[in-house]
């Protein structure tokens, strides 16, 4: 078998992406393939798996193994939804209508300034190395109706009803491009995440002579420009809205 094809893994993941299929399917599919291909049993031979030779290999871990143990070991990934339910409580008492219209009071409020500031707020947060999990717990109850809001003072509309279903898509994909903007790289400036530590690992491990705090110098630029880059992007989203309102 072509040692090439050991990588089909990854153009199940492109083609499952371009065709917006779950994200969870399409990376599980991916890595049965990718296993299979390469020679790795489907179960580890213990248990009820032993008496079943044509699915395991003795002194090998199996792939649905190993995906449970990843699970088990990474479980705490999922503690974020704890915060479902109270965050649905606090919708069902109006948090989204109080924050719209709490940024409506605000006259230089638009979608793109405020998307800048949440993603400094998110920068801030990477900094002072402390993790939110920004998309449940403030994207969706919080920075979504209060961009809604700045939304409607724009385009001079009476509620979110009045604006357009291709405008609110794009209010969520502003708000979710400045989430992840903010969180991607500025946990990289801190000393103390994980994605740091995982780098100077690796580069100690090759005999590279790096510290820590070097690599935290090194993302400075890459998150000026990121922030730059950003600025840009919602700026000219406020652009367009600006020209929406006036020929309103």
């Amino acid at each position: 078998m072509p040692e090439w094809l050991k990588l089909i893994g990854i153009a199940i993941v492109v083609v499952g992406l371009v065709l917006k299929l779950r994200t969870t399917l399409v990376v599980v599919t991916a890595a049965l393939a990718t296993g299979l291909l390469a020679g790795l049993p489907l179960f580890s031979a213990e248990g009820f798996f032993q008496s079943m030779p044509y699915l395991t290999k003795p002194g090998q871990e199996g792939i649905i193994n190993m995906l449970g143990r990843a699970f088990a070991d990474n479980r705490l990934m999922t503690l974020f939804i704890i915060t479902l339910p109270a965050i649905g409580l606090a919708e069902a008492f109006g948090l989204q209508e109080q924050s719209a219209r709490l940024i409506r009071r605000v006259k230089v409020a638009t979608v793109g300034r405020l998307a800048v500031v949440y993603q400094l707020f998110r920068i801030l947060h990477g900094i002072l190395g402390i993790r939110l999990n920004g998309h449940p717990s403030f994207v969706r109850p919080l920075v979504f109706p209060m961009s809604v809001g700045a939304a409607e003072a724009q385009t001079g509309a009476a509620s979110a009803n009045e604006l357009a279903e291709d405008k609110i898509e794009e209010i969520k994909a502003a708000n979710s491009a400045s989430e992840n903007y903010g969180n991607f790289y500025g946990q990289n400036l801190s000393p103390v995440q994980p994605g740091v530590l995982l780098v100077f690992g690796v580069l100690i491990g090759l005999g590279y002579e790096v510290s820590v705090w070097r690599l935290v110098l090194y993302t400075v630029p890459i998150v000026v420009l990121s922030v730059i880059l950003a600025i840009i992007q919602f700026y000219l989203l406020d652009r367009r809205y600006a020209r929406k309102a006036g020929t309103k």
